[in-house]
């Protein structure tokens, strides 16, 4: 990206973020989670950083919040209250500490204290001689909105200052004029019990508990406010009252009678923030109030002086953000896959993003009714959501990004692989290569026969697959099976051992259960969980060829498309060889193992989000099949119960907006004995 290019987008992404920020902080409405906009303001403090000589006075990045609303008296900070960078990984981190060095004297050693960035409303508070006289808001950062009635129905906000305790020149300083700062929030069932009233009034639910904290505050009736449960933690001092570090202004405020949070953490170096990181990231759930993050600040309250203010910022604080389900970034291009059926899949090529702790470069579109749906286009600035092990999805494209360059996509009217005509049938979404012997549908099916799933094959990743086919080994799964070590030591990639190797995986590959081989044929349709659907309904693979189309449809979860898939499946005389083929080479289909003893999970559709202490997702998969359960992958009306592990994703949200009941682990296990 050269100068040009930067500025023009530098303008778009400040554009775009104010407009966010106009509707969260004056109008109290969102159009975007705040992971997407989090991630727009990231990247363009990313921008700013590699061009400082495009940083003007109005980006995002030099302010705080919108302007106050009018509804209150405005007041001015004796300080500007300032925000903090946002971070997204330990790299991150690293560069930011490498960055303090350079302001600070050679071989200065730094350690921090850590805190929980809480997800609620900063909020200002001035005492004189120990009595609460002003609450502000932190409005544009430098002046904010008089709330100091309402401030005082929040009973987690002393109104008097506790002083017994502090040493006798600290008391004297408090007696006389001090500033507290902290943040205003929501807990879990407050929020929970709001949303119900919402609900039983037919009113829109809130989004966040940030949101209804702000509108709470921002009240011109005290007693709404009061109704609303609000808490607060403090975490600042900016008056001096002789702490000299981070982690003695938090011993202070707790003296003084406000809680400063009860997961706050010394840590001497950069490794021990890590840690600590990873510790609230499995606890987070369990605790009864949202966080999003760490606040990490340098402990030594005048090295924090002396590196000063960046931008918005304080130099010597930084957020380490858990990692978002959603973040935003460009489509680059649009690609098409062709599956093993001969679906042709749009797939947007994205610029590299991390999300949800991992890094993100493509995701799919599904169909042209998607793309349509979406108006996505290739050079679009879109908002993509990943949750748990699902493959990235675009949820929403960002029009006011655009900048005129952006071009159209059309599905190919020849196959990209063998340039067979495309065809579209009138009743279904999907394009599909009219070749049935197209290689990529040929390539495709291989690597789904030997994928975790099916025959789990060791040693056949798609890079050896397309060398046997390419060298006539292998046409058809069954050719697996006449492979040699003299076949494979030739190839590529291939020393002795490797082929032995290989060789010894797929003979023992030859045991499988009806399910895994159900699943391994890729029948149109036909995914693990209606694989083990018709290994338990029929418990042979004679059964099941020869079964009727009303006698798939009466299968439990089966519906007519499904059925119709299968019975077609198994009157092509191709696939009927190809079973013959295998079972002729030696495959030997393990009976199915049926569920005799009923169980109280016996008929539940289960999900499951975030991750498990106890086993891993597909342990969890195999336990709930063993008591009779039905494993799901996603949360609807008709799911009957949500475990929810650590770092859940939206799928405990939806399943509360739902009103799909939630267990924790334990409660599950507990179920499963």
């Amino acid at each position: 990206m050269n100068k040009q290019t930067a500025k023009v987008r530098i303008e778009k992404l400040k554009k775009e973020i104010n407009h966010h920020r106009y509707l969260y902080h004056v109008l109290d409405k969102q159009e975007i989670t705040d992971a997407a906009l989090d991630s727009l303001k990231h990247e363009l403090d990313d921008l700013e950083r590699q061009w400082p000589d495009l940083i003007t006075p109005d980006s995002p990045t030099q302010r705080v919040g919108g302007q106050p609303q009018d509804k209150f008296d405005k007041v001015r900070h004796r300080s500007p209250m300032l925000s903090l960078n946002d971070s997204f990984s330990l790299r991150e981190i690293q560069e930011w500490e490498t960055r303090l060095a350079k302001f600070l004297p050679p071989d200065q050693k730094v350690d921090y204290f850590t805190e929980l960035k809480m997800d609620g409303l900063a909020i200002s508070l001035i005492y004189k001689k120990g009595i609460l006289v002003r609450a502000a808001t932190r409005g544009d950062g430098n002046v904010g909105e008089n709330v100091t009635q309402n401030i005082k129905t929040i009973e987690a906000i002393p109104l008097l200052l506790s002083t017994e305790n502090l040493p006798g020149n600290t008391r004297r300083k408090v007696a006389s004029e001090i500033e507290v700062r902290g943040e205003v929030f929501m807990s879990k069932k407050v929020f929970e019990r709001a949303n119900k009233e919402q609900a039983k009034k037919n009113l829109p639910l809130y989004a966040n508990p940030r949101n209804i904290s702000a509108g709470s505050v921002r009240q011109l009736d005290p007693q709404i406010t009061a109704s609303r449960k609000l808490n607060f933690v403090a975490y600042d001092l900016p008056t001096n009252i002789g702490q000299k570090t981070h982690e003695q202004t938090h011993k202070f405020l707790r003296l003084l009678g406000f809680s400063a949070g009860g997961h706050n953490q010394y840590c001497q170096d950069v490794e021990s923030v890590e840690e600590y990181y990873k510790k609230i990231s499995k606890l987070r759930d369990k605790l009864g109030y949202w966080t999003d993050g760490i606040v990490i600040t340098v402990n030594d309250n005048s090295l924090l002086a002396r590196l000063g203010v960046v931008g918005k910022a304080p130099r010597g604080a930084i957020a380490y953000k858990f990692p978002a389900e959603q973040a935003t970034t460009i489509v680059e291009d649009i690609r098409v896959q062709v599956g093993r059926t001969g679906a042709l899949t749009p797939v947007a090529h994205l610029r590299p993003v991390l999300v949800a702790g991992s890094t993100v470069a493509r995701a799919t579109l599904h169909n042209m009714d998607e793309i349509n749906r979406l108006d996505v286009k290739i050079g679009d600035t879109v908002i993509i959501q990943k949750a748990g092990d699902i493959i990235p999805d675009i949820v929403k494209v960002l029009p006011k990004m655009r900048n005129g360059n952006e071009k159209l996509f059309n599905m190919p009217k020849k196959c990209p692989v063998c340039g067979s005509p495309v065809t579209k049938k009138s009743e279904e979404v999907a394009h599909y290569c009219s070749n049935k012997d197209c290689y990529a549908m040929q390539h495709q099916q291989l690597s789904h026969f030997v994928s975790k799933k099916a025959y789990d094959i060791e040693g056949l990743g798609p890079k050896i697959l397309e060398q046997l086919a390419k060298a006539d080994l292998v046409k058809n799964p069954a050719d697996l099976f006449d492979l040699s070590e003299s076949d494979l030591e030739p190839l590529e990639r291939f020393a002795e051992k490797a082929a032995v190797n290989t060789i010894e995986a797929i003979r023992n590959s030859k045991k499988v259960t009806l399910q895994r081989f159900i699943y391994a044929l890729g029948i149109r349709h036909v995914g693990e969980e209606t694989s083990i659907d018709l290994a338990r309904e029929f418990s042979s693979i004679d059964k099941v060829m020869k079964a009727s189309l009303a006698e798939l449809e009466d299968v439990h979860e089966i519906g007519g498309v499904v059925a119709k898939s299968i019975h077609i499946f198994f009157n092509d005389k191709k696939n009927i060889s190809l079973v013959k083929n295998l079972i002729g080479k030696g495959v030997y289909i393990l009976p199915e193992r049926v569920i005799k003893r009923k169980s109280s999970l016996t008929g539940k559709r289960i999900v499951v989000t975030g991750i498990l202490e106890s086993m891993s997702r597909e342990e969890a998969k195999e336990k709930i099949r063993q008591a009779g359960g039905k494993w799901v992958s996603s949360v609807s009306k008709n799911t009957d119960f949500v475990v929810v592990g650590d770092n859940p994703g939206s799928k405990a949200a939806k399943a509360k907006k739902l009103g799909v009941p939630t267990i924790s682990e334990r409660a599950w296990q507990k179920l499963l004995k």
